[in-house]
This record gives structure tokens, sequence and C-alpha cells, in this order.
């Protein structure tokens, strides 16, 4: 993966548990009337850092801040993470200078810069969204602004994941995320529970349930997309939609590189932009920017368009600047392509696809690498009828994606490694993020057929302190391990990690022999309800409906 960071595990004496439980009970009734005689202000603070778990830096944060107003204050606590990006961005510039003799460690903090710049930037934009509304509507689109401060996490832990070794400057720069992460995970606890929140200031605001938070229509399709949209993605012949750019290496076409037809596309553009990639190999390095939103893009197929590099963790660069193709842009829907890394198991981390694209659908598409094949790097991201394929850690990221109906190929790694289909990067409880599994099959390639007893494979490790993925309703082949899952490194996350299977088929879907952590779930029908692609991927009222792409509203069976 990205990166290792080992953390000491820590035991509890249940005796102190017993004694700490006494003195709460004891004081209840005393926390309760000091509470009541706080001023408003410093009253307000407390009620809205109640379900924050960083609550010494929420109470400073917020303090601060001469207002009862429960919209200001969480503005105010969205002002102090953007406050503490421009420090880390200053402290990465100071110790670039430092890092002359360590390249690794300079390309980090290189990396970090970029990082930590573009999450203010897009941290800007969540306070513009901010800025015209009211605490109703605040409330109403929590989940939404959720994924958008989910994703100023995985910025961070991008930057951190950089560094490939011990050192002053890595322990600096850790200190100073840290910090950072811990205000983003406050504000994304207040909207967790905003209803208890605004009760508590005598605000009784009735919010959308489950149900009205579906996404997908009574057709199928995820609600986060328009009717042409859907109509688009469902046409055998892309719904005959002229292209507004068509790309094609023996000339035929506007274009002869992929980039280029990206580049074209107008300042200011309103609804799709829609690029044709005809059949052809296309040896480039290809991104889409975050001010392209809306790209359609289709080729002839995954196995006739494809796009393919070879930039590896082992040739000098570092993990997420290792992808063939970057979707940074909303609203991105791409179908009938193919991406890949050739970099091979010697390249070690080596991405085909990274995609940081809020509301994106890639349908009936193919992802070919070895490890780290697939970064979900941030936001809600839908894959539908497509194939995957990796070794160690292949399905990785710190996003919210659905996996739905494909094809999971695990591949034969280098001798004495082993296989991990998933690692997430989920750090901070209060992130809505994760990774889901539905209705797939998870089989080895043919040439690690004959080994396939002995190459040991895992559904899966937790890369970060909350790593969640949810597999259900999917069909696992007899190489999958007895017991499932396996630690990152010794009891690190395995009490805060969140994995479960539900309605599993196949060999290697029995959990008699599973790892027996008290974070893995075996979920009843009515507990994996919330890992649907209804109710997992949040603020759904306005994505999926049009993309296009068949989908399951429930479960299969």
């Amino acid at each position: 993966m990205i990166g290792k960071i080992v953390v000491s595990g820590i035991s509890l004496i249940l005796v102190v548990g017993v004694v700490i439980g006494v003195v709460a009970a004891v004081n209840r009734t005393s926390v309760s009337n000091t509470v009541e005689n706080l001023t408003p202000h410093m009253k307000a603070v407390t009620q809205l850092c109640g379900p924050t778990d960083y609550k010494e830096a929420c109470t400073q944060t917020l303090g601060a801040i001469n207002s009862t107003d429960p919209k200001e204050l969480i503005r105010a606590g969205i002002l102090a993470i953007s406050s503490s990006f421009t420090k880390s961005l200053n402290l990465s510039d100071d110790l670039v200078v430092k890092a002359s003799g360590l390249p690794r460690t300079k390309l980090a903090l290189e990396d970090c810069k970029t990082l930590l710049n573009d999450a203010n930037e897009e941290l800007q934009e969540i306070l513009g969204k901010m800025k015209d509304i009211n605490i109703k509507t605040l409330a109403d689109q929590a989940d939404d602004f959720r994924i958008y401060l989910s994703s100023l996490i995985s910025y961070q832990e991008l930057c951190m994941d950089g560094f490939d070794q011990e050192n002053e400057m890595k322990s600096a720069m850790q200190k100073s995320t840290e910090f950072g992460n811990q205000l983003t995970d406050n504000v994304l606890n207040i909207l967790s529970g905003i209803s208890d929140v605004l009760r508590s200031f005598g605000l009784e605001i009735k919010l959308p349930g489950t149900n009205s938070r579906r996404l997908l229509q009574a057709d199928g399709y995820p609600t986060w997309l328009s009717g042409p949209d859907r109509k688009l993605l469902a046409a055998r012949d892309n719904g005959k939609l002229p292209p507004n750019a068509v790309v094609a290496r023996d000339g035929s076409g506007q274009f002869k590189s992929i980039n280029d037809a990206i580049n074209s596309y107008p300042k200011g553009h309103k609804g799709r932009y829609v690029i044709y990639v005809k059949a052809g190999l296309y040896n480039e390095a290809v991104k889409v920017p975050k001010t392209h939103q809306n790209i359609y893009m289709y080729g002839d197929g995954p196995r006739h368009t494809i796009v393919t590099g070879k930039k590896s963790f082992a040739s000098g660069v570092n993990t997420w600047n290792t992808a063939s193709f970057v979707v940074e842009a909303d609203g991105f829907i791409c179908k009938s392509m193919g991406f890949q890394n050739t970099a091979g198991p010697d390249g070690h981390q080596a991405v085909a696809l990274r995609v940081n694209s809020d509301m994106s659908v890639f349908h009936n598409c193919r992802m070919d690498g070895y490890q780290d094949t697939l970064l979900y790097q941030a936001k809600r991201q839908f894959y539908r009828n497509c194939v995957i394929s990796g070794t160690i850690d292949f399905l990785f990221g710190y996003g919210a994606a659905v996996i739905q109906n494909s094809l999971i190929i695990v591949r034969k790694p280098n001798e004495n490694q082993f296989n991990t289909v998933t690692a997430d990067g989920r750090k901070e409880k209060g992130q809505n993020t994760g990774l889901v599994i539905h209705n797939c099959r998870i089989v080895p390639e043919a040439k690690l057929v004959p080994d396939r007893l002995t190459t040991r494979t895992y559904l899966g490790r937790p890369w970060k302190a909350h790593s969640r993925t949810v597999i259900m309703e999917t069909q696992l082949g007899d190489f999958i391990q007895p017991e499932g899952w396996m630690p990152w490194a010794g009891s690190e996350f395995l009490d805060t990690l969140y994995y479960a299977e539900y309605s599993n088929r196949g060999p290697g879907a029995n959990t008699a022999r599973r790892i027996k952590w008290k974070t893995l779930h075996f979920l009843t029908r009515n507990d994996a309800q919330q890992f649907t692609v209804g109710t997992f991927l949040p603020g759904s009222r306005q994505w999926i409906a049009g993309a296009g792409a068949p989908f399951l509203v429930g479960f299969k069976r």
C-alpha cells in the first residue's frame, strides 16, 4: 500500500473502566448543572461539541467564536480546518528545503504541498455552498456535506502516505495533519448527529428519512443521474448522441490524444460534454481536471479502447501519481473502456485508475493491474458490470464506493506474496465512507488456479483505523482463506475497523472458521440494508438517476 504507520496498542484495565463509570454516574447531575450555569455562548458550544470525539479541540475552536448560532459555529469549525491546512502547507514548504538529501521525503513533501492546496480549494467551495443556506437546509444536506468534508481527510492521508521512512520531517507533518483530521472529524460528527444537536438548541427540524434518500429510481438507475443520462447509458449505441469530440489513433477523429479531447472542453460549459474514444491502445497519462465537470466518455469496449501506463512506486513515483487514468472532475461517466497499469508485480504500487470524482459512474469498464489497481480516492463512486484485476490491496481508497455485478479477478503474485482484495482507508469514525462489494464474483485468474490453495488470498486487511468494507451476495471461490480477513500489522486497528459479510455464496463464503474479531460482523438482512446502494451512498436524490448503468436497488435475492 501507499504507506504504513505502526501504532502501539494500549491495554485497558477493566477495573479502571468500572471506576470511571461510577464516578461518571455520581457526577452526572453536577455536570448537568454546570452546563446550565454556562454563558449562552459556551452552552451552545458545549451542546454542539457533544457528539464529537475530540472535544477539547472542538471546545477550543468554537469557544473563540462569539455566537450562539449553530450554523455560524459549524462554519467556524470549517474555517478552523482551513487554518490548519494553511499551517500544514506552510510547514511542508519549509521542510522541502531541508529534505534535499532525502529524495523520497522531498517527493512526499512536494506532494503534500499539492494535496493540501487542493484540499484548501475544496474547503473554500464547501464554505461557498454554506453561504446562502439556512440551518434547515444545512441539516437536510448534512450527508452531502459529510461526503465533501470526508474527502478533505483523504488529501491529508495521501500526503502522509507518501512518506516511506520515519524521520523528523514526517513526524512534524504527521502531527500537523492529525490535528486537521481531528478538526474535520469533529464537524463530521456534528453533522452526523445534527437532528439531536439542533433539538438541544430548541430547533425541531424534520429531516428526510432513509426511504426518501433512495439512490435508485424505479427503473433501477441511481437517482443522481438525470433522465437523459440514464437513457444514454442504457442505450446499446450510446443513444446515437453526437459526441462533442472524437479521439482516434489512426487520425479518423478530431484528436489523436484523449488529453487533447479533454482539453477541448469549453470554458464555462454547461451540461454533458461527450467524448468518444475509438478502439486503440492509448499510452498516455490521462487526467480529467476538476474544472471539466460532467464529461461523458465512452469507447468501443473495455478490450478495444484501452488507456495504458506503467508508472510505479518502484520507478520512483509516489502511488497516487502512478495512475494511468485520473478523474478529478465531479459527475464523470465512463462506459465501455479499459484502464491498465503494466508495471507488473515488481512495480509494487502501480495504479490503473484513480477517481476523485463525486457522483461518478463506471459501466462496462475494465481495470487491470497488480498491486493497488483501483484507487477510489474520495467522494461517491459507483461501478457496475466491470472487471477489476489485481493482487495486493487492489481495491483501495478513502471514498464511498459501491462495486456491483462485477467480476473481481485475483492474479498470481510474486513468490512468497499473498493477495488481499481490499484495503479501505477510512481514517476517522465520522467519515461516511467505505467500500461495498455487492452481487459480484471473486475468482482466481487462470495462472493462479494451479496454486490457488497455496497462495494465500484474503478478502481484505484494514489499512486505516476505521477501515470499512462490506461484501454481500457475492460468489467467493475456494481460494479465499477460511479466516477471510487478515490484520494490517499485529493487532493494529482490530478494535476500530468495520468488516461485514452478508448472504455470500460459494466455497469461500463459509464463515465457520472466520477470524475472531469483534469488529467482523455477519449481518442480518435488516442490518445489511444500510449497505445497499440506495442507502449507503448519501445525498442521493440528485445523483445516479441518469447514469444509465442498470442496478440493484436492494438485494439480489
